[in-house]
């Protein structure tokens, strides 16, 4: 299971992403360019000393980001208000990519026409939409919840995933 942002544009936003992979066992794609740099202060302290523990693939483009999942046989599961079925009743497998667009903007159409699946969380009608990190972890916890427990769980405890693997 892995994370991809497309194009983030809030720092804080990603780096509890990344903090969110990094507790979860989950790899993080971070698809460029960013709307920051990745040196940002707020990046950092959102992702507080988690980020040397996540592992994080950068893609200078959505070109080799969809090269590298196409060579790698990953499916590509794209979080969007536009989706037509609830994220609850998706089917997810262990190889897939949970996409997740900009803040600002989502993914362009040409962006969401290449992925496999369009699901959405549901919201309260004349809401716009959740914070995107509250999503993915929404997200990541049920796909989690329907392809087992990371490296990390072990019958329901937590075990180190660095330093003691």
């Amino acid at each position: 299971m892995r994370i991809a942002l497309y194009q983030p544009d809030i720092p804080q936003n990603t780096g509890t992403i990344l903090r969110l992979c990094a507790c979860l066992d989950v790899e993080a794609h971070i698809i460029e360019p960013a709307g920051f740099p990745i040196s940002d202060r707020h990046f950092r302290r959102a992702g507080m000393d988690y980020l040397d523990q996540v592992r994080i693939v950068r893609h200078d483009s959505w070109g080799h980001f969809e090269r590298w999942r196409y060579d790698n046989g990953h499916r590509l599961v794209l979080f969007t208000t536009k989706g037509a079925v609830p994220y609850l009743d998706h089917h997810y497998a262990a190889n897939d990519i949970l996409l997740f667009g900009r803040e600002s903007a989502g993914v362009p159409d040409a962006v969401a026409a290449t992925a496999d699946a369009r699901v959405v969380i549901p919201i309260r009608p004349g809401l716009r939409s959740l914070n995107i990190a509250m999503a993915a972890a929404m997200a990541m916890g049920e796909a989690l919840r329907q392809t087992g427990p990371s490296r990390g769980q072990v019958q329901g405890q937590t075990v180190p995933l660095r330093g003691g693997e």
